[in-house]
């Protein structure tokens, strides 16, 4: 038994060998294509300053490859690919965004391809058919100006909104996006249900939440400029960042918040195939997710942990409900909708 048992795990332990072996292969194998491809294309939604710069340059610095970014939201990434797959001239190697992916899989433009340093990441973090994989997590709530909100007087619940003090205070984002007022929409019928959560809405609407059509951070940044007391649907990221550098900014543990997953995936068919495929194993490796939490967002390797906890979500005392790319693609269309019907 003893000899059998030695065996075993003298079997066991070559195994093991030979597959950190073949990994290691197929990882140089990998970097030296990458390297020989030389640049790699990222289609981006970060903020350039915040994270895309700094990125791009450590992976430029750690591998020799050059990375050219190109900034846009989520809609515009996804119209961009769309068009140049259309063309037969498809541009990007990688691309990111809450949302863009779930329309460029139906036009085949998404390789199937999985890194493998999302093994270390949450089960939810990778898509089950390998389409992307979650590079970090946002959380979306309302953030108001601390100089124009008294302390102790900001809104803790969806009701607490409807206040009469806050009537013409409130903005939003008015675009087709989780981070504008779709996306509230989706949080509020989600969690209320479709009858309590349209009689909510349409309440809301007689507090003449102003529109306006700009990312996110900008919203934020009406708020903090004076124009507006309270924003919905800002990144709660965001809200710190702005407060650390002495801004007029706070943002509310509002439950249920909503959280998107920040994906990548490689472009299918794309010139530097390796290249992109060796910079998603970056970002998903503890150094990018280190990236990530330097930037102050919130890494989905849960070894490397944000900044602030208490952005992210304990499930207790700050709640919130998770959308996928293709939930969001899905749910979109009638949140947009609700949108016209009630607040147009």
């Amino acid at each position: 038994m003893r000899l059998c048992a030695r065996g075993l795990v003298a079997a066991f332990t070559i195994s093991m060998l030979s597959a950190i072996s073949h990994a290691q292969a197929l990882d140089q194998a990998l970097i030296d294509a990458a390297k020989k491809e030389g640049r790699v294309v990222w289609y981006t939604t970060q903020i350039v300053n915040q994270f895309a710069r700094p990125a791009a340059e450590a992976f430029e610095k750690k591998y020799g490859i050059r990375v050219d970014y190109i900034r846009a939201d989520s809609n515009e990434v996804a119209l961009r690919i769309l068009n140049e797959g259309r063309a037969g001239k498809v541009q990007a190697d990688v691309f990111d965004g809450t949302a863009a992916v779930a329309s460029l899989k139906k036009e085949n433009l998404v390789l199937q391809w999985t890194p493998e340093g999302a093994k270390g990441l949450p089960a939810n973090a990778t898509d089950e058919a390998g389409y992307w994989v979650a590079t970090n997590l946002y959380v979306l709530t309302p953030g108001y100006n601390t100089d124009l909100v008294p302390k102790g007087a900001a809104p803790k619940t969806f009701e607490d909104l409807l206040d009469p003090r806050w009537k013409g205070k409130i903005v939003w984002n008015t675009a087709s996006s989780p981070s504008a007022a779709g996306g509230f929409i989706g949080v509020v019928l989600t969690a209320m249900g479709e009858e309590k959560g349209r009689a909510y809405l349409k309440e809301l609407a007689k507090q003449n939440v102003a529109g306006i059509q700009v990312a996110a951070r900008q919203v934020l940044d009406q708020v903090i400029a004076g124009e507006y007391a309270i924003a919905l649907n800002i990144f709660n990221n965001h809200a710190v960042i702005s407060a650390a550098k002495g801004a007029p900014s706070e943002w509310i543990a509002m439950n249920p918040a909503m959280a998107v997953l920040s994906v990548i995936s490689v472009t299918k068919d794309a010139p530097h195939t390796n290249a992109g495929k060796l910079f998603l194993e970056f970002l998903v490796s503890e150094e990018g997710q280190k990236l990530y939490r330097d930037a102050e967002y919130m890494p989905m390797n849960p070894a490397v942990q944000a900044r602030d906890p208490s952005l992210r979500p304990d499930g207790e005392r700050f709640k919130a409900i998770t959308f996928t790319p293709e939930q969001i693609e899905t749910n979109m269309p009638k949140w947009a909708g609700i949108f016209r019907e009630y607040f147009r």
